[in-house]
């Protein structure tokens, strides 16, 4: 079985701050991710969802990292439909927005407000700054996170095939907030969406006991690919209005036990996709890090290492 596990990010400020994964004298960009390559061979660039990518960054990531390493990307949160401050667009394409869509009471935008024109210059950006990891062969999936108020409804869909259709070529990967995907009424229904598509599913493990998420559904929907994002189990913190960061909002240390529970639909899901990419969010500090190598040790010979 082909089983890879990384992390979401690998530049967290708190990562950083704890002094407890890179070695002395990771102090530069190029080291950590060197150091990072090292360690795992899998990575989810999380900085994507905040701002578009560049092609500059992806050409010196494709080359401090070694044959065979992998990076997902996470996309630009405009494109799933969440808000969206103008000052996360490239400063060209901001300034171009319409006034009716920007305005002193406005402080962010939404994907359905975009003029066509505006929405095709972004896409193109995009996929052009993907370009040097596909060429490289180290780009993985681009996992789209849609908003909690992506529904089942019309829209929603669109939103969905629209993203499918602009990634043509490209690995997609679906990850759903809204409940109304994987209730039991529905969720047959979702994954034969997905698999028709060609999207890849997301399995989620998140707290139980919140509401803006999907339900955990061990379904594989593309044969060359299963992704499993584990985002902690912190539900005080899950859905704060006031956390700072990411960081904040998924400060949670799995312990051997439920790392050891987990290893076993992990692998059961292996074994019907030709890979599966192990992602942990909980990115407050080593959380995450120590939490994929002990994943790994649990896994033993069924996960791919560096």
């Amino acid at each position: 079985m082909d089983i890879r596990c990384g992390t979401a990010g690998w530049t967290d400020r708190t990562l950083i701050a704890c002094k407890r994964f890179y070695p002395r004298g990771s102090s530069s960009a190029e080291a950590r991710l060197r150091f990072y390559a090292s360690q795992f061979p899998l990575v989810e660039v999380d900085s994507a969802y905040y701002a578009m990518p560049s092609a500059s960054n992806a050409q010196l990531w494709s080359e401090r990292t070694p044959e065979g390493f992998t990076f997902n990307f996470k996309a630009f949160r405009l494109f799933t439909g969440h808000q969206t401050s103008p000052d996360a667009l490239p400063k060209d394409i901001a300034m171009a927005l319409p006034e009716g869509i920007t305005g002193p009471r406005k402080k962010n935008v939404y994907y359905r407000d975009m003029p066509a024109e505006i929405r095709d210059e972004l896409w193109r950006r995009y996929r052009e700054a993907l370009e040097p990891l596909r060429l490289s062969g180290r780009l993985g999936a681009v996992l789209f996170q849609f908003a909690p108020w992506i529904t089942r409804a019309p829209d929603g869909l669109a939103l969905v095939d629209e993203c499918r259709a602009r990634m043509a070529g490209y690995m997609m990967a679906a990850e759903f907030r809204n409940q109304s995907w994987f209730d039991e009424a529905h969720a047959a229904w979702s994954i034969d969406f997905l698999r028709e598509r060609g999207i890849v599913h997301v399995i989620v493990d998140a707290p139980p006991d919140v509401t803006n998420r999907v339900h955990t559904v061990w379904e594989v929907t593309h044969p060359a690919l299963a992704m499993v994002r584990l985002h902690g189990r912190n539900t005080e913190t899950w859905s704060a209005t006031g956390a700072a960061s990411a960081s904040d909002r998924f400060d949670y240390d799995y312990d051997e036990a439920e790392l050891t529970e987990l290893a076993v639909p992990i692998r059961a899901i292996a074994t019907r996709a030709g890979r599966t990419h192990v992602i942990f969010n909980n990115c407050f500090e080593d959380q995450g890090q120590r939490n994929a190598r002990t994943l790994m040790t649990i896994l033993r010979t069924d996960a791919i290492r560096p």
